[in-house]
């Protein structure tokens, strides 16, 4: 089959023939219908600081997909050949501490799909029976490539008290985009958005921003306090990993706030914590992936509900050979979310 992993520990990423997977046990065969790129994805293609940490070459890469099951490996019950799914990308172990008490997003031992095992850049793939969300097929499958991302900002907007708050969102790409339509509907007094890309805004606007500010051109936390009486919001989800970005998430937060940290920076971060946390007394949680399932469980609801449109999110169709094309659109940040098809 083809694929496109990353080979050498080096810039780019490289179209590769390789031999069909075969699924084991428990595990099911999946012929990608869709993929789209993540942030992730573009941390590995330009192989910074976090991609040289974390990925060991070869890899495939690619996590967020559709598809069908094509072959089912022994001691498969609920997943059939025929089945549409989408996938959880967190492998877990399932016995240990974090698995056993609810918590399996954050396994000890977890394995994430194009990154630590291959993933799905590729004609097919597979992957645990468990981690095979069913889907309907009424759902396009390029809206069920997505559900992931959606599942990140469901996970990152529901640790924070929402409603009546005011809220800014620092970082526009397609999860902080998500989480602008999230907090809109679950009663934020107000969401601001806060990005350096006109194009993003507009699609934050879209998505049902009540205001964006771009912070290459006026000053953000400026705007922030001065739009909340001086208070500050009470809740800013940093969505981008951006360092300077970071850094005004804690300075734009009310004393006694909420920060949410899900962007993923592409080095070390240093923070001014005396001023900024613990004078401020700010309540401060890491986001990783989603709470398996507890967050597709709340995604399918809000689907279901008509009340989250993903359709804005979706602004570039490509062929999966077009990657490089794809990774410089990422990189430019003129675009949403980019599905691929194999």
């Amino acid at each position: 089959m083809k694929a496109f992993a990353k080979i050498r520990p080096e810039p780019g990423l490289k179209e590769i023939t390789t031999d069909q997977p075969q699924p084991g046990y428990r595990e099911v065969l999946v012929k990608v219908k869709v993929t789209s790129v993540c942030g992730t994805d573009y941390h590995i293609y330009k192989w910074d600081e976090w991609a040289q940490t974390h990925i060991r070459p070869p890899r495939i890469i690619g996590h967020e997909f559709a598809g069908e099951v094509v072959e089912v490996g022994p001691d498969v019950t609920t997943r059939k050949v025929g089945d549409m799914v989408a996938a959880e990308s967190h492998i877990a172990c399932g016995m240990c501490y974090q698995c056993r008490t609810g918590n399996a997003h954050i396994c000890e031992k977890l394995r994430i799909l194009g990154v630590d095992v291959d993933g799905s850049f590729a004609d097919y793939v597979k992957i645990p029976e468990q981690n095979a969300w069913p889907i309907p097929r009424e759902v396009p499958p390029e809206t069920a490539s997505i559900l992931e991302p959606l599942g990140n900002a469901v996970h990152a907007a529901f640790a924070a008290d929402i409603a009546g708050n005011d809220v800014t969102i620092f970082g526009c790409g397609p999860v902080g985009l998500s989480a602008v339509a999230l907090t809109k509907v679950s009663g934020a007094l107000s969401v601001t958005a806060v990005d350096i890309n006109e194009y993003r805004l507009k699609l934050a606007t879209k998505m049902g921003a009540s205001k964006t500010i771009n912070s290459k051109e006026r000053d953000a936390v400026a705007e922030i306090h001065a739009d909340t009486e001086g208070r500050g919001a009470g809740v800013v989800l940093e969505m981008s990993g951006n360092e300077v970005a970071i850094s005004n998430a804690f300075r734009a937060v009310r004393n006694g706030g909420t920060v949410i940290l899900f962007g993923l920076p592409s080095k070390e971060v240093k923070l001014n914590v005396g001023d900024d946390l613990i004078f401020k007394e700010a309540h401060v949680r890491g986001i990783v992936g989603r709470e398996i399932f507890k967050s597709w469980y709340k995604v399918e609801a809000l689907l279901k509900s008509g009340k989250v449109d993903l359709r804005p999110l979706i602004t570039h169709r490509m062929s999966l050979n077009q990657l490089d094309d794809a990774m410089k659109l990422v990189g430019s940040g003129d675009c949403g979310k980019i599905v691929l098809t194999p």
